[in-house]
């Protein structure tokens, strides 16, 4: 395993990031514990959820999965760094109780989900705690100011987003460095052959303030998985084929091009990844343990300039950086 520090800090993470939203939902327990195993045996020590992950189980059950795995395996929390997130709402009108506040990221919310969070995890902090999308109708102030008390009460260790504009992150980072706080060490962002937005602002703006890239959606939902025979596999998906069918003759183009190099294409989609600056590792979403080895092997594939250039040809980007990339 190969391993980076987690943005401008001094915590090392493993350049593979285990994604565990199909854990409760496409994922049985008992196959989640044993891919966390196995991560756990490869050297993956980055796991990241969601307090909302749990698809059809419910909200909070992809958490509530891995606090049982850590409760069953003595010792083994010490050797994880673990992401959870906060925005999404955990409660629906026809629950009972408090809907009216229960989403986003107020200091109520934010401070109610840590504790919620932790209960389900069976932990007592969650190193990487990230807003899981902007939220416009809160100030930064009121932001951090939850997000100091929880770092004070060790229920915290690091922040970060996901789902940012570069403005977000520059106001941010900015109103956290007059406040004396870290602020936010990573930025999880879309990104894939397929979707490279993010090259022309995020990517530069996190890079300049310190942050960790953490593409989620690598393989673009299945997209550069070459396809799978699993009737369950997210590739397998209607909007996924609606998709692939109108990136034909360019996913032919890919596929033909991992093929030639002997490599499979949801790893040479990982491994492309690996190679982009800012990126500390990309989140993969395995449903079985052979799907997690495959993606650890990206780790193996080293991409040459003119590999590099190829794929481009294939999927050209927005043309680097903003403004360069539309404007003399």
């Amino acid at each position: 395993m190969d391993y980076t520090h987690l943005g401008r800090t001094g915590t090392s993470v493993s350049r593979i990031v285990l994604g565990t939203m199909n854990f409760g939902d496409r994922t049985s327990e008992e196959d989640a514990f044993a891919i966390m195993d196995r991560a756990l045996e490869l050297g993956v020590n980055f796991f990241d959820t969601a307090n909302a992950y749990g698809g059809s189980a419910g909200r909070g059950a992809t958490e509530e999965i891995i606090g049982r795995w850590f409760a069953a395996r003595p010792g083994v929390r010490d050797d994880i760094v673990l992401a959870t997130k906060v925005h999404s709402p955990m409660v629906s009108p026809t629950d009972d109780g408090d809907v009216v506040n229960a989403r986003g990221a107020s200091a109520w919310q934010v401070r109610r989900e840590a504790a919620a969070s932790l209960r389900r995890l069976q932990t007592d902090r969650i190193d990487l705690y990230q807003f899981h999308h902007i939220d416009r109708h809160i100030s930064w102030q009121e932001l951090w100011q939850a997000m100091e008390v929880l770092v004070a009460r060790g229920e915290v260790v690091y922040t970060g987003s996901s789902n940012f504009a570069a403005w977000n992150i520059a106001q941010a980072n900015e109103i956290a460095q007059q406040r004396h706080f870290l602020g936010l060490v990573s930025e999880q962002s879309l990104y894939n052959l397929t979707q490279r937005s993010i090259e022309l602002e995020v990517i530069p703006a996190a890079q300049s303030y310190g942050l960790g890239i953490l593409p989620w959606s690598p393989l673009a939902g299945g997209l550069l998985s070459g396809g799978s025979s699993d009737a369950n596999a997210r590739s397998n998906a209607d909007r996924v084929a609606s998709a692939r069918e109108k990136r034909r003759e360019q996913l032919d183009a890919y596929e033909l091009f991992a093929q030639e190099r002997g490599w499979t294409p949801s790893a040479l989609g990982l491994a492309w990844l690996l190679h982009q600056p800012g990126v500390t590792g990309p989140i993969i979403g395995p449903r079985t343990v052979a799907q997690l080895e495959s993606a650890v092997s990206a780790l193996e594939i080293t991409l040459s300039v003119d590999d590099l250039q190829g794929l481009d040809e294939i999927f050209p980007g927005p043309g680097g950086q903003a403004p360069e990339a539309y404007a003399w």
